[in-house]
């Protein structure tokens, strides 16, 4: 079976056993990685990564921005569905004024600010870089808080 079957299989499942008539979904990995995304996901998986961050100035002109009620299909490294969340919250913000509170959602290292800003001033870097933009601390940051609502024991 093909990926781009198996996440649809696993959207229906979902709509059936939760009765939901939803016909919208995003599916997508975090990070840049395989092994990026595998770790990210499984974060959520267990619960601790309750939120994300994008560069808001990254997003192509007509491409969908995260909307809350949005529902997402969380992939692993090999594009994989692991579960699905629900978008509660977004907002934008500039880098320099994302919370503690944020950061400690995203789950990630030990979830302090400090440890947020170093790694993703270093992937926005990268991400800028390849389109050649510059990063600051300025930029607007696209923050979204989701839940898991499938997909976990």
């Amino acid at each position: 079976m093909k990926n781009q079957d198996k996440i649809q299989n696993y959207w229906e499942n979902f709509i059936e056993k939760k009765n939901i008539h939803a016909t919208q979904y995003s599916a997508w990995s975090f990070g840049s990685s395989n092994q990026m995304a595998d770790e990210l996901a499984e974060l959520v998986v267990k619960g601790d990564k309750t939120a994300t961050t994008s560069a808001f100035d990254l997003y192509d002109e007509n491409e969908e921005k995260p909307k809350v009620g949005e529902y997402n299909i969380i992939l692993d490294g090999n594009q994989q569905p692991v579960c699905i969340t629900k978008t509660e919250v977004v907002e934008v913000i500039p880098f320099h004024l994302v919370s503690a509170e944020h950061a400690y959602h995203e789950g990630e290292g030990d979830r302090s600010l400090k440890y947020w800003r170093k790694v993703h001033e270093e992937f926005f870097q990268k991400e800028y870089a390849q389109t050649e933009k510059e990063f600051t601390t300025n930029i607007p940051c696209l923050c979204e808080v989701f839940k898991v609502v499938y997909g976990t024991s």
